[in-house]
């Protein structure tokens, strides 16, 4: 099944130790890249979060914030890190000497500044820190599950949409098909038309002369570009009903189509020829807009 790289969950649970609130977005990534933050309280849990997510998505650019309520008639207590705090103390005072010995002047730090350093200031409420990590470690399981039902959602409209375009590109292939007969009898005939309006001393060797013509008809013939496009539109079903990530063989795949299509367009001898190769440029090239956000 393909999986779109852009999708939003957000789950909340809720039990004795408060409220927990998942918030998970991904975006389309050449790589797998995850953005990741949570709450002082839980940041020893913070490896196993990154583990979490990268078993769920495989590709994309996962944001995954998570939020904690405490309970609302729970007593607030803030204690503060003295130990903490002095260090800060007596190192501020010593950059700002040092600051001062070299001719500069630094401003001293403000008491909410040292309250706002990580670990100086602590909620004094006692918690059961690893019974709120098992929970937001099951919140998270939940949050990346409806994201991946989201991915899923999106990645079966693009499905829908790739088929189609693929679809109208192997009618394009069917119809020129049928018309190269045609074409080459027509190459064949404005060929031998130009050589008969020149004006030649001797007559021509007949031998050499068609096996100039086939030569010519040869450079001009697009049946091995038709035959690669069928086989092009072929694995990108194949890729579309792959039960794995399918998001870079697709995008290789739609280098492989414009290249057969720049091909044809190069070769053409006809209007109608010339049009075909435009057309499945336009239709390439919107699959490859889409191919883009696939996992």
């Amino acid at each position: 099944m393909i999986r779109s790289m852009t999708g939003f969950a957000r789950r909340e649970s809720a039990a004795d130790f408060g409220t927990l609130i998942w918030e998970v977005r991904s975006v389309n990534h050449r790589y797998m890249e995850i953005a990741l933050r949570v709450p002082e309280e839980l940041r020893a849990a913070e490896a196993e979060f990154r583990a979490t997510i990268q078993k769920a998505v495989r590709r994309g650019k996962v944001d995954a914030v998570l939020q904690w309520r405490p309970p609302g008639d729970r007593r607030v207590s803030l204690e503060i890190n003295e130990s903490l705090l002095d260090a800060l103390i007596t190192r501020a005072q010593a950059v700002s000497m040092r600051a001062t010995a070299h001719g500069g002047s630094l401003t001293p730090p403000t008491p909410l500044d040292l309250l706002r350093w990580p670990g100086v200031l602590a909620d004094g409420a006692q918690h059961d820190v690893e019974q709120l990590q098992v929970a937001a470690g099951e919140s998270l399981e939940r949050a990346l599950a409806a994201l991946d039902e989201a991915r899923l959602s999106e990645g079966g409209r693009i499905t829908v949409m790739i088929e189609s375009r693929s679809g109208q590109i192997a009618a394009i292939v069917t119809a020129l098909r049928e018309r190269l007969p045609d074409i080459r009898q027509r190459i064949r005939a404005r060929l031998e038309d130009r050589l008969a309006s020149l004006t030649l001393a001797t007559e021509p060797n007949r031998d050499r002369l068609e096996q100039e013509l086939s030569l010519a008809l040869s450079k001009m013939d697009v049946d091995e570009e038709l035959d690669r496009l069928s086989s092009h539109i072929a694995e990108v079903a194949k890729a579309l009903q792959a039960n794995e990530p399918a998001g870079r063989r697709l995008d290789f795949l739609m280098q492989e189509f414009n290249r057969e299509a720049n091909t044809l367009s190069s070769k053409s001898q006809d209007g109608e020829t010339t049009r075909a190769a435009v057309d499945m440029k336009v239709l390439i090239e919107q699959m490859r807009e889409q191919v883009q956000n696939i996992e």
